[in-house]
């Protein structure tokens, strides 16, 4: 596959397909938007690669965003890069959060957290809510399409005994210098329910094979040269 437009390693984009948009995390500070770009283009042609830098430094945050040309691009992005090691670290892949209204239904044990401080990235709410649980998928910080953060997020947990805890000791503490809210996530079938509802439950008590375990490796593509293992 080709394309005639040249990627945009910018900050400036000012429109973003985010259903052909992945979210890259666990990123070393060594890699930049060119490293990002050489590695993902050997899924499809790339649109852009934004990685957010902090303000005052210039220092990259560890994650990032890849604009693919198709959704197809997104997916398979998805599907051979998740979990592929650079600079020793293990990258976190999947679909940008601006995609859709929420996270992945799952077994339901799906949290929103609002009220985020514009510092609270991906990694933060990682290293904060793993201490109560199993995670089936990377946190979400929602972002507009210049990436910013809107304020608010989402955490999925494999059990709803960990995402009550969560709940009980986390909600209204403070994240950042600012006091969040936690509370169960709205199903995205549009009727205003939320997860955690007596009958999720109920099924995912009696159907303990769909909690969920973090995402296996997927096989391992060849490396573009000059990338380390």
């Amino acid at each position: 596959m080709s394309s005639s437009r040249a990627p945009i390693t910018s900050a400036t984009v000012t429109h973003r397909n985010q259903d052909a948009t992945v979210y890259v995390g666990n990123l070393s500070l060594e890699v930049n938007d060119s490293v990002l770009l050489e590695l993902f283009t050997q899924a499809g042609p790339c649109v852009s690669v934004f990685m957010p830098k902090d303000k005052i430094t210039g220092q990259t945050q560890g994650y990032g965003f890849v604009e693919f040309a198709t959704e197809d691009d997104c997916a398979y992005a998805i599907k051979i890069l998740n979990m592929v090691k650079i600079y020793g670290k293990p990258l976190r892949v999947n679909k940008s959060a601006g995609a859709g209204s929420g996270p992945d239904e799952g077994v339901g044990a799906n949290l929103f957290i609002g009220n985020l401080d514009a510092e609270a990235d991906e990694k933060l709410l990682h290293d904060t809510f793993s201490a109560f649980g199993v995670l089936v998928r990377p946190p979400k910080v929602a972002r507009d399409d210049d990436g910013q953060p809107k304020g608010y997020g989402f955490v999925a947990f494999s059990s709803f005994e960990s995402s009550d805890l969560a709940i009980e000791v986390m909600n209204n503490q403070y994240l950042c210098n600012r006091q969040i809210t936690i509370q169960y996530a709205y199903r995205k079938d549009g009727n205003g329910e939320r997860h955690g509802s007596a009958a999720e439950r109920m099924l995912a008590a009696a159907n303990p094979s769909k909690l969920s375990a973090p995402p296996t490796m997927p096989g391992q593509p060849n490396m573009p040269p000059g990338l380390p293992p």
